[in-house]
C-alpha cells in the first residue's frame, strides 16, 4: 500500500516537474531569433505547439489533483494488510476493521470514567491534524500510517502574470485538513515576510501560508475547486473545543524546527486517494456520513491534550450586494480565511446575491459567523428551521446536513450530488430536492418559501439562487441583520433588486397561469358536480314522477269505483242520515295562486256551507283554510243555531259573538245544532306560509287532520264537496274513503276554460255571444277579431277573456267607436242593408279595412279590465296568448244584466236549480260583486229549461256536482226581443250559493228557482188585523228577496274589532229580526286580517233588501273612515249600480202603477 502512495506522489510531481519544463522551454523559445539568408525565422508554430502540450498537461494534472485532494484513504488495519489485497479502482476500506458502534439491545456494562476521559483525549487528537500527535495516534489507534511527502528536485520558474480567481495554489487545494479548521501553519521567518510571492515559493513555503502576508498574488494557474469536492468540514461543536487563541503555536516546537517546508507539508498533509467506485460508495456510504464518531481507538491510551483555538471577530461591509476587494477589513478578512477561502467564497456570493436581489443598500458582515456558515456549522441566533435545514446551532433540526455524499434523509442540504428524498432541503449539486427549494428558477412545489431567482414558492423554504440554506440562515451572519430582515420582508422588495423584473414577470405567468389551472380545475369540479347533481335529480325525479304516476291511477281508479256506487246509492244517501265533508279549495296553477293576494281568505269565503245543516239529516265537517279565533267559532255556533228557534224572538236585533246572536240564551233550543257542524283546520297550514297551497294540498300533508276526519265518519253515510277540483282532491278522498262529488280534475281543467264552456253551450244548443275561441296566436287573434266586426256591425263592444280567469280578472275589452274607418263602415253597412251584408262580397271592403287597423287600434285602444295584474295591453296580450283565450261580443244594448244559477247534477243523472240571481257589479261591470236573489230579470221557465240544457250536456261528459252558470239578459236593438247569452261555465261550489245556504237558514224558507220565488215562514201577528172577524184566514207564508255581498272589502276594517264593529251596527240599526225574518245577517271571514266581510240583506222585496244593502254600506264606510283616511274599498262602486238598478226597478214600476 506504501509503494502504491509513493508511485502517486511520484506522478503528481511528474507532472508538475513537466509543466515547469514545458513553461522554461516556452519562455526560451520566445527568445530564440533564427537567421537565414538574412531572414528571421517565425517560430510561433512551435510555440502554439507547446502551449498546446502545456494546456493538456495542466488538465490531467489538475483532474489528477482534484481524484486525489478530494478523498481521504481509509487503509485497513495492519494486522491484515497481508491478507487483504487493495482494490486500487475502488480505494475503500475494508469495513470489517471498523468496529460496530449500533446501540446493543441487551444490557451491557459502561466504561469507567478514565476510559472515557482517554477516548476523549484521543478523539480530541484525531479531530485536530495539525497536531504533531495526530499522525502517531492515527497510526497507533487505527493502523492508517500517513506517506512522507517527498521533496521535490529542481526549481520551477514562477511565471510573471497574475492569476485571476480563487488564490489558491494547485496543491494548496489538497490541503483539506487545513482548510477544515482554523490552524494556521508556522510563519515564515520575517525576512520572508518582505520577500514577494516567487521568493516564497523558492523557499518551501506553503502557497496559502504565503498568501497571507502577500496581497499581490502571482502564482502559477490553479484550479478553482468547488464546494461539492471537499471531503469534510468540523462542525461547531468541533470548533468551541479547540483554544480561541488564533495565534496558536505547536507546543513541540520540535516538531515544526528543523525541517524544511516539505517535510512540514509531507507531515501535516492527509493523505489523498482517488474516488471511491459507485458500489464501495453504496456500501460506505453508511458509514462515512456518520463521521468519525462511528470509529473506536484500537487503543485507548492517554494522549497529551490539545489547546483549541478560536477566531477573531473579523467584519467588512457589503454595499450595494457587493464587496470591496480592496476594503482593507475585507482583505484583512480574506487573509484570515485563505485555506478556506473557496468554500467562505460561496457562502458570501450567495449573501451578496440575495443582497442584490433585494437592494438592500448596507450590510455589515460578521465574519466569525460567515466562516461558522462556511463549515457547515450553525450560526448563534440563526432560525433553525423545523423538517429541513442545517441546525445553525450546530444541532440537527428534523434531519441535517450531508456533507460527504451522504443522501438528506430527513430534509437536510446535499451537497456532494445526493438527492434529498423528503422534507424540505436544497439540492445544491444537481440532486432533486424532491420537497425542499429549486435553486434554479423553478417551482418548489412542497415546503417552499420566496423564489429569489423567479420561481414561485408554493409553500415554504427560499430559493437562493446557488446559495445553501434559507433567507434567515444567510442573514443570520450579518450585524445589522435585524433591518436588513425588515427591509427584505416587505412586499415586492425582491422585485426591486438585481432581476427583479425578470422574477416579477415569472411571478406573473406563474401565478396567471396557477390562476388558469385553478380556474379550469375549478370549472371542472363544478361542471362534475353539476352533472352529477342532474343525474341525481334526473333519477329522483323520474322515480317520483313514476311513482306519482302510479299513485294518481290508483287515486283514478278508485275514484271511478266510489262514483259509481255513489250514483247507485244517491236516492238512498239523500233520505238518510249523512255527513258532507266542505273543502273549499281552488284548485288554480301554481302562476295563478301565487299572482293572487290573500288566497287564504279567498278559499275561506264559502263559509257560508256550513248552514247546509239546516237539514236535519245533514252533518258538516268544514276544513277551514285559516285558523279561525274563538270569536268566529262562537259567532257562527249561534248563528246557525237560530234554525231551530221558535216563531217568538227579538225584534232589531244584531247576531254578535258577544251577545249570543242576538237571541235569549234562557229559550234557545239550538244546542243540537251547533253539535251536528264541525270546523277542523289541517296541522300542516303553517308550514308552506309562502307556497300559496290549495287546501286540498294541505290538506293531503296532513295526518293528524285525516285521522281526524276518518274518526268523525266511521260508520256513516259521507261524501266530500271540493272547490276547483285538483289532483290532490282524489287523493284525500282515497285517503279517508270516501266518494267525491265532483268531476275528474283532468276533465274539470278540459271544461272549465272559457273555450271549454262555449263547447258545453254549443253542445246544449244555447245562445252564445258571437265570438271565437281557442286563440293562440297574435295573427289568428288579428284575423278572427276584424272578420267578427266584419260580420257582426251592430256589436259596438268586444271582450277579449283568458280561458282560466279567475272574478273577471284576465277579461280585457275594447271599442268598435276608437276605429278610424268606422264611420265608413257604418255607411257600407247601411248602404247594402242587414239582408245583403251576409253576402262575403259585400263584407269584403270593410274586412280588408279592418284588417289593417286593428292592431293599431288594438295596442292605443284595448284596455285591461283590472289593471293591477295588467296594467298594460301588451301585457294582458302576452299572457292571453299563452294560456290561450276567447273573443266574443259584448251585449249590444245599453241596459244588459247578468245573472248566475247555481246547479247541481246529481251522480244519479238528475240537474236540480239550486239558486238563480241578479248580479251585482262593482266598479267594472264586466266584475261580479254580488247577487239579488231570486232574479226577476228573466221568465223563470225560460231560464229553467236553458239551465237544464246545461246541465244535461255536463251530465254527458261526466261532469257531476256543483255548477255555476253565468248568463245575460237584454233587449235586442233590432227586433227589440229579450235575448239571452250564455257566457261562463265554472264547475265549482259558488259563493252566491254560499250566501243563499246562510239566507235560507235565517229565514227559514225555501227558495223556487223555476218560479223564481223566496217564500218564508210567519208569525200571525206580522199581518194586519182585520176589520171584519170572520174574514180569510192569514197566510202562513210571505215573500221575500235578499241581497248578497260576497265579498265586500275595506282597509280600515282591519282596525275594528269584530265585537266592536257589531256594537255599531246595534248602534245605528243594522241587525236581523228574527220575528219579521228580514234585516242584515254578516258573515265573517278571518280573525287576523279582517279587511273582508260578506252581507246580506233581506226585504219584503229587492227594491228594499238593496236599499239596506246600500244603507248598511255607506253607514259602515262613515263609521271605520275619516274625511282624510278613505281607505281602500269597493263600497263606492257597489253603492253606484245598486242606484243604477233602483232607477231601473223605478223605471219599469211606473208603467206599472199608470197601468
Amino acid at each position: 500500500m506504501s509503494d502504491i502512495l509513493k508511485r502517486s506522489d511520484e506522478l503528481g510531481n511528474i507532472l508538475v516537474q513537466v509543466q515547469d519544463d514545458l513553461r522554461q522551454l516556452k519562455n526560451s523559445v520566445g527568445r530564440i531569433t533564427i537567421h537565414n539568408k538574412g531572414e528571421t525565422v517565425d517560430i510561433q508554430a512551435l510555440d502554439t505547439a507547446i502551449h498546446r502540450t502545456e494546456n493538456g498537461i495542466r488538465r490531467r494534472a489538475e483532474e489528477y489533483l482534484k481524484i486525489v485532494n478530494r478523498h481521504v484513504l481509509t487503509l485497513p488495519s495492519i494486522e491484515e494488510t497481508e491478507k487483504k489485497t487493495p482494490q486500487i479502482s475502488k480505494w475503500r476500506p475494508a469495513l470489517e476493521t471498523l468496529p460496530d458502534q449500533r446501540p446493543q439491545r441487551g444490557p451491557s456494562i459502561g466504561a469507567s470514567p478514565g476510559q472515557n476521559h482517554k477516548t476523549a483525549l484521543t478523539m480530541r487528537l484525531l479531530y485536530n491534524p495539525k497536531h504533531p500527535q495526530n499522525r502517531a495516534v492515527m497510526n497507533q489507534t487505527y493502523g492508517i500510517k500517513f506517506p512522507e511527502l517527498q521533496r521535490r528536485t529542481g526549481t520551477t520558474e514562477v511565471p510573471q502574470r497574475v492569476v485571476k480567481g480563487l488564490t489558491v495554489g494547485s496543491l494548496a487545494a489538497g490541503l483539506s485538513g487545513a482548510r477544515n479548521t482554523l490552524h494556521l501553519p508556522t510563519p515564515p521567518p520575517e525576512k520572508d515576510t518582505r520577500a514577494d510571492l516567487p521568493s516564497l515559493l523558492e523557499n518551501g513555503v506553503h502557497t496559502c501560508t504565503a498568501e497571507r502576508f502577500s496581497t499581490a498574488v502571482q502564482p502559477k494557474a490553479a484550479p478553482l475547486h468547488r464546494r461539492d469536492y471537499c471531503s469534510s468540514k468540523i462542525t461547531l461543536g468541533q470548533t468551541r473545543d479547540m483554544d480561541p487563541n488564533p495565534s496558536h503555536t505547536d507546543p513541540n516546537p520540535s516538531h515544526s524546527q528543523g525541517r524544511s517546508p516539505e517535510d512540514y507539508m509531507r507531515s501535516t498533509l492527509p493523505t489523498y486517494t482517488p474516488p471511491p467506485s459507485a458500489a464501495s460508495k453504496r456500501s460506505d456510504r453508511r458509514l462515512v456520513m456518520r463521521g468519525a464518531a462511528r470509529l473506536t481507538p484500537l487503543n485507548a491510551q492517554a494522549l497529551p491534550a490539545l489547546i483549541p483555538v478560536s477566531i477573531s471577530n473579523l467584519s467588512f461591509t457589503i454595499l450595494e450586494g457587493r464587496s470591496d476587494p480592496m476594503d482593507p477589513e475585507f482583505c484583512r478578512f480574506k487573509q484570515h480565511c485563505c485555506l478556506c477561502w473557496s468554500l467562505v467564497l460561496e457562502e458570501l456570493w450567495a449573501l451578496e446575491m440575495l443582497l442584490r436581489q433585494y437592494a438592500v443598500p448596507t450590510a455589515r458582515v460578521n465574519g466569525a459567523r460567515l466562516l461558522e456558515l462556511a463549515q457547515g456549522g450553525g450560526v448563534d441566533g440563526g432560525v433553525a428551521e423545523a423538517g429541513g435545514g442545517s441546525d445553525l446551532d450546530g444541532g440537527v433540526a428534523g434531519g441535517g446536513s450531508d456533507l460527504d455524499g451522504g443522501v438528506a434523509a430527513g430534509g437536510g442540504s446535499d451537497l456532494d450530488g445526493g438527492v434529498a428524498a423528503a422534507g424540505g432541503g436544497s439540492d445544491l449539486d444537481g440532486g432533486v430536492a424532491e420537497g425542499g427549494s429549486d435553486l434554479d428558477g423553478g417551482v418548489a412545489a412542497a415546503g417552499g418559501g420566496s423564489d429569489l431567482d423567479g420561481g414561485v414558492a408554493a409553500a415554504g423554504g427560499s430559493d437562493l439562487g446557488g446559495g445553501s440554506g434559507s433567507v434567515a440562515r444567510l442573514l443570520s451572519v450579518l450585524e445589522n441583520r435585524q433591518e436588513v430582515w425588515e427591509l427584505v420582508s416587505r412586499p415586492g422588495q425582491r422585485y426591486q433588486g438585481e432581476g427583479g423584473m425578470e422574477a416579477a414577470a415569472t411571478q406573473i405567468q406563474s401565478s396567471w397561469r396557477c390562476y388558469l389551472a385553478r380556474a379550469a380545475y375549478l370549472l371542472l369540479l363544478h361542471r362534475k358536480w353539476a352533472a352529477e347533481t342532474i343525474a341525481l335529480f334526473w333519477l329522483m325525479h323520474s322515480r317520483i314522477k313514476r311513482s306519482l304516476q302510479a299513485s294518481r291511477r290508483t287515486h283514478l281508479d278508485n275514484y271511478r269505483i266510489r262514483a259509481q256506487d255513489l250514483s247507485v246509492n244517491w236516492k238512498h244517501i239523500q233520505s238518510s242520515r249523512r255527513t258532507i265533508i266542505h273543502i273549499p279549495s281552488l284548485g288554480y296553477s301554481r302562476a295563478q295562486r301565487l299572482s293572487l293576494t290573500g288566497f287564504d281568505i279567498l278559499q275561506n269565503l264559502q263559509m257560508g256551507r256550513l248552514c247546509e245543516v239546516r237539514d236535519d239529516n245533514v252533518d258538516v265537517i268544514y276544513v277551514s283554510p285559516v285558523r279561525l279565533g274563538d270569536d268566529l267559532s262562537q259567532y257562527y255556533t249561534r248563528l246557525i243555531g237560530l234554525h231551530q228557534r221558535g216563531l217568538g224572538g227579538i225584534q232589531g236585533a244584531t247576531v254578535g259573538p258577544e251577545d249570543g246572536g242576538g237571541i235569549d240564551n234562557r229559550t234557545e233550543p239550538w244546542a243540537p245544532s251547533s253539535k251536528r257542524f264541525t270546523i277542523i283546520t289541517p296541522d300542516a297550514l303553517d308550514h308552506f306560509p309562502t307556497h300559496n297551497m290549495c287546501l286540498s294540498s294541505v290538506l293531503k300533508y296532513s295526518p293528524q287532520t285525516l285521522r281526524r276526519i276518518r274518526t268523525l265518519i266511521q260508520g256513516r253515510q259521507a261524501y266530500m264537496v271540493g272547490g276547483v277540483a285538483h289532483v290532490d282532491d282524489l287523493a284525500v278522498a282515497d285517503e279517508l274513503g270516501v266518494p267525491l262529488l265532483g268531476p275528474e280534475p283532468a276533465v274539470a281543467r278540459l271544461y272549465g276554460t272559457k273555450s271549454g264552456g262555449r263547447r258545453v253551450f254549443t253542445s246544449a244548443e244555447v245562445t252564445v255571444p258571437p265570438g271565437q275561441w281557442d286563440i293562440y296566436s297574435l295573427q289568428q287573434l288579428h284575423e278572427v277579431l276584424a272578420q267578427l266586426m266584419t260580420k257582426h256591425m251592430e256589436v259596438r263592444r268586444w271582450l277579449f277573456k283568458m280561458d282560466c280567469e279567475i272574478g273577471g280578472q284576465g277579461t280585457a275589452y275594447c271599442d268598435v267607436s276608437h276605429l278610424s274607418c268606422f264611420t265608413w263602415a257604418q255607411q257600407e253597412y247601411s248602404n247594402h242593408g242587414p239582408k245583403l251584408w251576409g253576402n262575403s262580397w259585400a263584407q269584403e271592403a270593410v274586412l280588408t279595412r279592418y284588417l289593417g287597423e286593428v292592431p293599431d287600434w288594438l295596442s292605443r285602444h284595448a284596455q285591461p279590465v283590472t289593471r293591477s295584474c295588467y296594467p298594460t295591453w301588451s301585457c294582458f296580450r302576452d299572457s292571453f296568448l299563452r294560456q290561450g283565450g276567447v273573443v266574443e261580443a259584448y251585449p249590444p244594448s245599453e241596459s244588459v244584466t247578468c245573472l248566475t244559477v247555481d246547479l247541481l247534477l246529481r251522480p244519479d243523472g238528475e240537474v236540480t236549480v239550486l239558486c238563480c240571481g241578479d248580479q251585482l257589479h262593482g266598479s267594472s261591470k264586466l266584475v261580479m260583486a254580488g247577487s239579488t236573489v231570486p232574479q226577476i230579470s228573466m221568465c223563470p221557465e225560460t231560464l229553467h229549461a236553458v239551465c237544464v240544457r246545461v246541465g244535461k250536456a255536463c251530465l254527458s261528459r261526466c261532469i257531476t256536482g256543483h255548477v255555476s252558470v253565468d248568463l245575460a239578459t237584454f233587449l235586442d236593438p233590432i227586433t227589440l226581443e229579450q235575448q239571452l247569452w250564455a257566457i261562463d261555465l265554472d264547475l265549482s261550489y259558488s259563493t252566491q250559493l254560499a250566501l243563499t245556504q246562510v239566507m235560507l237558514l235565517m229565514t227559514g224558507g225555501s227558495l223556487d228557482c223555476r218560479t223564481s220565488r223566496l217564500e218564508v215562514p210567519v208569525t200571525a201577528s206580522e199581518t194586519k188585523p182585520l176589520l171584519r172577524s170572520n174574514g180569510p184566514k192569514l197566510p202562513s207564508v210571505a215573500r221575500r228577496s235578499a241581497a248578497l255581498g260576497s265579498r265586500l272589502l275595506h282597509s280600515n276594517l282591519s282596525m275594528v274589532h269584530y265585537s266592536v264593529f257589531f256594537q255599531m251596527c246595534k248602534a245605528q240599526g243594522i241587525g236581523f229580526d228574527v220575528k219579521e225574518n228580514q234585516g242584515t245577517v254578516f258573515t265573517l271571514h278571518d280573525s287576523c286580517e279582517r279587511y273582508s266581510l260578506g252581507m246580506i240583506t233581506i226585504g219584503e222585496n229587492q227594491q228594499r233588501a238593496l236599499l239596506a244593502f246600500a244603507r248598511n254600506l255607506s253607514v259602515i264606510h262613515q263609521e271605520i273612515s275619516s274625511p282624510n283616511m278613505q281607505g281602500e274599498t269597493n263600497f263606492k262602486g257597489l253603492i253606484r249600480n245598486i242606484d243604477n238598478v233602483l232607477g231601473m226597478i223605478v223605471q219599469h214600476k211606473a208603467p206599472i202603477a199608470m197601468e
